[in-house]
């Protein structure tokens, strides 16, 4: 392809920069944990998933050691023909136990498992009702399964129920889906509104709990639990990259539908799956958890410590239920200085802006941790509360 042809790539880059919408990506030099190596300077990581600090736990660490002695270092297929090992099958058993539901099945990604469901599920002459934040990935399965999609008002279940209702002589299958905790926010869906309004008008149920996992429930079960929803929710998609600290996604519902995405998830199918070591560490954060709430309530302690601080010094935090802690700025090149400026001072925390975010509604997106100690969280709410007195934020 010819360097004329490309050449609106360079007016996209050009754009991005002016309007202060460029990704700086920081590449770092360490371990994932509470503190990284970045630029060969020790900085205090506040913007990564790793919830519960267990992306270089050793015990995840030497179980993914102990299965590349035995499995070797990858699958050499996709699962559908050669690539399906014992520690592939025992994770999805063991997934399955902990989150109280009939089967599971391990997929590449949290993205890739929303990829392989929604067209299982609904399709041409079908409709999905989405709520309108829900994340990219259930916006692009919901594309690839060609159904009718449905926005409807963030949360707003008075407003689902009038669109479920319109439709009720409308043949085909129905599918509603959500995110269970809102990865920009942090609010958290009215799962049992969800239950209730897909059973009274006969709909597929879904939840997407990537930012649930390893968060919410009993021992970091994930919003279903939160909600002791068990049998009520059809479809559950969870990730094992963020909270479980290593990489891959899953989905969790009745064995039939899991056999069915078996036969036709085309992420399942089509690309190999998880290395052994990915699954043996997955595995091992799993039955870390059974075995112990402790990381789970650190997480928390945390979070209520460092959001109530925020607030008493003035930061607007949002509408936030969770760990995850938007700090508002408004315009996204406010929000990129105000980062520059954490980063210089030892604290490395992102903006976020459209169209990740609505425009006006720019922030910094500081992820707590259990890994994070008191001191971590006083150090950087001291580094906060200058910095945004000297912006004028608070």
């Amino acid at each position: 392809m010819s360097r004329r042809a490309l050449a609106f790539v360079d007016e996209e880059l050009r754009e991005l920069h002016e309007t202060s919408l460029y990704n700086d990506i920081r590449t770092l030099e360490s371990e994932q944990g509470a503190w990284v190596v970045i630029g060969g300077r020790r900085v205090l990581n506040m913007c990564s998933n790793n919830y519960l600090g267990l992306a270089a736990h050793g015990r995840l660490k030497e179980a993914a050691k102990r299965a590349i002695d035995e499995y070797g270092v990858g699958p050499g297929a996709v699962r559908s023909i050669a690539g399906t090992m014992t520690i592939h099958e025992q994770l999805e058993r063991e997934l399955a136990r902990f989150k109280k539901t009939e089967a599971t099945v391990v997929l590449q990604s949290g993205f890739n498992a929303n990829l392989a469901t929604i067209p299982v599920l609904v399709g041409r002459g079908d409709i999905i009702y989405s709520d309108e934040l829900n994340h990219a990935s259930i916006i692009d399965g919901c594309r690839l399964s060609r159904a009718e999609i449905k926005p409807y008002p963030h949360l707003d279940l008075a407003a689902l129920e009038e669109m479920l209702k319109a439709d009720a002589g409308v043949e085909g299958r129905k599918l509603i889906v959500t995110d269970g905790v809102f990865s920009m926010d942090g609010d958290i869906a009215d799962l049992p509104g969800v239950a209730r309004l897909a059973e009274e008008y006969g709909c597929i149920s879904m939840v997407d709990d990537a930012h649930g996992e390893g968060v919410l429930g009993s021992s970091g079960r994930g919003i279903v639990d939160h909600f002791d929803l068990h049998g009520r929710i059809d479809v559950e998609i969870g990730t094992l990259s963020k909270a479980l600290g290593c990489v891959g996604g899953f989905v969790a519902g009745p064995t039939p539908l899991i056999d069915l995405l078996k036969q036709r998830g085309r992420p399942f199918l089509f690309s190999s799956s998880l290395t052994p070591a990915e699954a043996a560490a997955n595995l091992e954060a799993v039955r870390l958890l059974e075995a112990s709430d402790k990381l789970v309530l650190e997480l928390w302690e945390n979070a209520r410590y460092f959001q109530g601080e925020m607030r008493r010094l003035g930061f607007d935090t949002g509408r936030t239920e969770t760990p995850i802690t938007p700090v508002m700025v408004g315009e996204a090149d406010r929000a990129r200085e105000f980062s520059r400026a954490l980063f210089a001072a030892g604290i490395f925390a992102m903006a976020i802006g459209f169209p990740t975010v609505p425009r006006g509604k720019a922030r910094i997106r500081v992820m707590i941790s259990a890994a994070h100690t008191r001191a971590d969280l006083d150090f950087a709410l001291e580094v906060f509360r200058r910095i945004g007195r000297d912006m004028g934020i608070i």
